[in-house]
């Protein structure tokens, strides 16, 4: 009787993990199927002499990052020119076992940090002696086996790399503030800030403002996010930069809608985004040359 007992419970554990499974599977292939439903479509319009095959073959080529480089900068100003990038924090991430793989952090000497209230790195902290050599030959190592960099503003931390002792990055990038759509169920901002973002998906937020700390929070979100295939095969795609073409009355249209004043355009509401994104907006919007 026990004997049976047991193995109609290992029965129920074997079929209840298998159904898991399954549901995990299920959900990557509708992911798959609706990421590729869309690219034909684009294909269609974009290639219209593609045969059938060759659009598929397009898609068949199509995949999940498998690895994700998290990263985020402490800089002693907002000038690349005439600042400086004091700390770099990075988390190699693995994103089909949503695991954390390695993570790291250092510092580059700077004579002054203008920014210290902020980040509350000290200066002279930054001379004292470490192995910043080899830091940085780690961090190049983790870059290379990473297949995209993910950065919380990433127009801004990119900037920094190429410069001094910092390596440049030859890799795709994700903004996870302007490039990822969030689950409407979070009840996020369209650029919500690093804080706002974990306090959605349940993070603790225990300090800001240190470089591997924000790396910490957004792994923590993507160890939560169900969809997190899908939202960084969408945020991959082209981008184009638009101009909200509203009134002065209805300029919280763009705002809402995570357009910047006098940013990428000067005197005008803009951003850049999918144009399948852009068919979702309720306002007119003009393309502009990224280069004009």
């Amino acid at each position: 009787m026990i004997i049976e007992v047991r193995l109609i419970n290992f029965e129920v554990k074997e079929e209840q993990n298998h159904q898991k499974e399954s549901e995990q599977l299920n959900f990557l292939d509708e992911t798959t199927k609706e990421i590729a439903n869309e690219k034909e479509k684009d294909l269609v319009v974009q290639s219209p002499l593609q045969s059938k095959d060759e659009r598929f073959g397009i898609l068949r080529n199509e995949h999940f990052p498998e690895n994700i480089l998290i990263l985020d900068t402490e800089t002693t100003g907002l000038d690349n020119e005439n600042d400086d990038c004091l700390e770099v924090g990075s988390i190699l991430f693995n994103v089909k076992s949503r695991s954390v793989l390695a993570q790291q952090s250092f510092l580059l000497p700077v004579e002054i940090n203008n920014a210290e209230k902020i980040n509350n790195i000290p200066a002279e902290i930054t001379r004292l002696p470490q192995p910043l050599s080899e830091a940085i030959k780690y961090f190049e190592s983790l870059v290379r086996v990473s297949n995209v960099i993910v950065a919380h503003n990433s127009e801004f931390d990119k900037k920094w790399f190429g410069l001094k002792k910092l390596p440049q990055i030859e890799k795709p990038w994700i903004c996870s503030m302007d490039d990822i759509t969030w689950p409407a169920d979070r009840q996020l901002k369209t650029r919500p800030s690093v804080r706002d973002l974990a306090l959605a998906y349940g993070v603790p937020v225990w300090n800001a403002h240190r470089a591997l700390t924000d790396c910490i929070y957004l792994a923590e979100v993507f160890i939560r996010c169900s969809e997190l295939e899908k939202l960084l095969i969408r945020a991959l795609e082209p981008k184009v930069l638009l101009r909200a073409e509203i009134s002065y009355e209805d300029r919280y249209l763009a705002k809402n809608a995570g357009f910047r004043w006098n940013d990428a355009i000067k005197g005008a509401w803009s951003r850049k985004m999918s144009r399948r994104d852009k068919e979702k907006l309720d306002f007119p919007v003009h393309e502009v040359d990224f280069h004009s």
